[in-house]
């Protein structure tokens, strides 16, 4: 049997797509994060699911031991990836995993105080092959971290201006993990991920009316006031804290940039907008 591929954050967003992209390859697959059983109901008993948790130092080598390449993300929680993720990469190092994909964020090379940059840096001294997959921002953000406001309130509030986001669909940076972890000639490569377009939010809510037949509309919080809406509503604050850097960069134009790389490596068009906000209109109803 083949060497498993392995899935950190087995049950996040990003994580189940390239979880089923690997599996409609016919790659085996072990998933790793902090309920095996909810991987199992979830994806079924085909692959190996294990239970890692990146504050407990002794899952991670079971998690790593004997598998040829990992897909590696950094929980939103975490903050501190010295010393909670660079000892994940220093035992793949050590057990000869051949190869991470790892998910960044568009622009970190700018950003060298970021977490995902750390992470970077810290991958190109492992001595692993490595492949940076630098999004944009997440469109399955809008189903879940702003789900209730659109849901709700018929709104959508971030503080960005007319700030521009190229957002990109999950599904599509899971096809180009899978790609990257199945096929030769991605080591050692950083690829930005957008979608094909960028839109401001004014522009982004003008689709979600049209796609769910009711007036969804943006209001343009002020950095104060969506921290503190944020908080309200029971978001943890190093969480709210990472989201305000991240539109507080988006305003400034960080998330505009439009690229081909999805088409360029998968071979069709991302997914737009559009089509997400109608495949994911019973989130909103």
């Amino acid at each position: 049997m083949s060497q498993p591929i392995l899935v950190f954050g087995a049950l996040g967003n990003v994580g189940a797509e390239v979880i089923k992209a690997l599996q409609s390859g016919g790659a085996a697959v072990r998933a790793a994060d902090l309920n095996p059983d909810a991987i199992r109901h979830r994806f079924g008993e085909s692959l190996e699911a294990v239970h890692f948790d990146f504050a407990k130092a002794e899952t991670i080598t079971p998690a790593v031991q004997g598998v040829k390449g990992m897909f590696l993300m950094r929980p939103p929680q975490i903050t501190d990836v010295k010393r909670l993720m660079f000892p994940v990469i220093d035992a793949a190092r050590t057990v000869g995993v051949e190869q991470v994909v790892f998910l960044s964020l568009i622009g970190i090379e700018s950003n060298r105080r970021a977490p995902h940059y750390k992470v970077e840096q810290h991958l190109r001294g492992s001595g692993i092959a490595w492949t940076f997959l630098r999004a944009s921002f997440f469109m399955q953000n809008l189903n879940t971290i702003h789900r209730a406001e659109i849901r709700e309130r018929n709104e959508i509030c971030v503080p960005v201006g007319l700030g521009k986001t190229s957002f990109i669909d999950v599904r599509d940076i899971g096809a180009v993990a899978a790609l990257a972890l199945t096929q030769a000639g991605h080591a050692n490569q950083a690829y930005d991920l957008t979608g094909s377009q960028a839109l401001d939010y004014y522009e982004a809510t003008e689709q979600f009316s049209q796609v769910l037949g009711r007036s969804i509309t943006y209001q343009n919080l002020s950095l104060l006031r969506f921290v503190w809406e944020s908080l309200r509503y029971g978001r943890p604050l190093p969480f709210t804290l990472v989201m305000a850097w991240l539109y507080r960069k988006t305003r400034k134009g960080m998330s505009a940039q439009v690229t081909g790389e999805v088409q360029r490596l998968l071979g069709r068009p991302p997914i737009s907008l559009r089509q997400y906000i109608e495949d994911y209109r019973s989130a909103w109803m």
